[in-house]
């Protein structure tokens, strides 16, 4: 049988900040002194910047992938990078500063673990970091870090990170964020990015790379509520494996057993675990997020988009829900429009209902008269459903709590929607 727990030692991040922040610096930093960069790439960057004229080596070229990019020094579309330390694996998101690409940093932080939101230490919080530590709340990334950088222009005073951070601990108040972090910091200098500061001696916390590698992310899953949403449905009608059955997918929620009474959605059939089969064998229980096959005791019929759950544990079952919107395209919101939405590995279409609101982020305020929701907009509408959704609140279940709107001509994708 195998042991093994795979994914336990991944940790999804994401950055955040306004323009100029220094968040591909730092993550050009952070891969450069973790020693999770080639010689080539370090090359091809110190040559591009004396080709610009610049002193040293601007690490952000190493995120910065995009021409346009390069040549504005800005970031613009999310920007994945993989690295590791023998402590863990990071996925990270380098995500756009600007208003009009908020969409991108909704992309980025849907299934972040921690953001890391910068600030600069001489301009303190500005609109864009309000605006991103509250798409962070409404996401429900369960750490916030907060960068305060530059502090080697401020000559590493701890004045001025005393300032942003009490200033930021007063915004956060009005905001669901459980774990905040500050972390003062020089991304161009390295100054507690993977090496402790000696610049700034009344800072008793520690190095960033240290708090990535060691946050607690085992309980960001929500293990209580089982929920297995059916992907694919396995027969593969061998003589050796005549009478095989299984049930492919992702677990969303819960932990799943060996002999678990367990119920079927939409049917409300019981049953009981027989088997729980991986590509490295067979397993005892299984968790979020892994992918497994599940087997039941009984042939029930079971296909894509129905889900297994607990008998005296079953998420809500409804064709209208509350929703909150965050735009991707130019053309507008629609009242009455009708979209197709996914939801776990279900597709079915909508109709908008109403729209109740506009959220404007920069002051968290509620405008009710303006209806007109385009890119990157915020809003909370009512939808109607052609059939039934198994789902729970976002804050409960990011997975089964999250739709995607799409567009039933062009198959584009429009939206994405935290369900209330």
């Amino acid at each position: 049988m195998s042991t093994t727990t795979p994914y336990t030692d991944l940790l999804r991040f994401t950055t955040a900040g306004s323009v100029d922040d220094g968040k591909s610096t730092l993550i050009g930093r952070l891969l450069y002194d973790s020693k999770s960069i080639f010689e080539d790439q370090y090359e091809a960057i110190k040559a591009t910047t004396e080709k610009r004229g610049e002193e040293g080596v601007n690490l952000a070229l190493l995120t910065d992938g995009l021409k346009a990019e390069r040549e504005q020094g800005i970031t613009i579309d999310v920007a994945y990078r993989y690295f590791s330390t023998p402590r863990r694996k990071f996925i990270i998101a380098d995500t756009p500063g600007h208003i009009q690409y908020t969409r991108n940093m909704v992309t980025g932080a849907s299934t972040a673990n921690v953001a890391l939101v910068l600030v600069d230490a001489r301009h303190g919080i500005m609109e864009q970091t309000r605006r991103h530590a509250f798409i962070a709340s409404l996401l429900q990334i369960p750490h916030l870090v907060v960068c305060i950088n530059k502090m080697d222009l401020v000559d590493y005073a701890e004045e001025a990170y005393e300032r942003i951070k009490e200033e930021f601990a007063e915004f956060t108040h009005k905001l669901d964020v459980k774990d905040v972090h500050f972390i003062p910091i020089s991304a161009l200098n390295g100054d507690n990015v993977v090496d402790k500061s000696t610049n700034m001696p009344w800072y008793g916390g520690t190095t960033l790379l240290y708090y990535l590698e060691n946050v607690h992310i085992g309980s960001d899953h929500n293990l209580i509520d089982c929920r297995f949403p059916v992907q694919f449905v396995i027969r593969p009608n061998t003589d050796e494996f005549h009478d095989y059955r299984g049930y492919a997918g992702r677990i969303a929620g819960g932990v799943i057993k060996k002999g678990d009474k367990v119920m079927l959605l939409p049917s409300g059939f019981t049953s009981k675990v027989a088997k729980i089969d991986t590509f490295d064998g067979e397993l005892e229980e299984a968790h979020p997020p892994m992918s497994v096959t599940v087997l039941l005791e009984d042939d029930l019929d079971l296909s894509r988009g129905d889900m297994i759950v607990r008998e005296n544990n079953t998420p809500t079952v409804s064709q209208d829900l509350e929703v909150m919107v965050c735009w991707f395209q130019d053309k507008p919101l629609q009242p009455s429009g009708k979209y197709t939405i996914l939801h776990t590995t279900q597709e079915v279409r909508c109709v908008i209902k109403e729209i109740r609101y506009k959220l404007d982020i920069n002051t968290l305020h509620r405008n009710e008269t303006d209806k007109q929701i385009g890119m990157n907009d915020i809003s909370r509408v009512v939808i109607r459903t052609t059939k039934p959704l198994f789902y729970d609140p976002y804050r409960r279940n990011r997975i089964t709590g999250s739709i995607i709107f799409v567009d039933e001509g062009t198959n584009e994708t429009l939206g994405a929607g935290m369900i209330i």
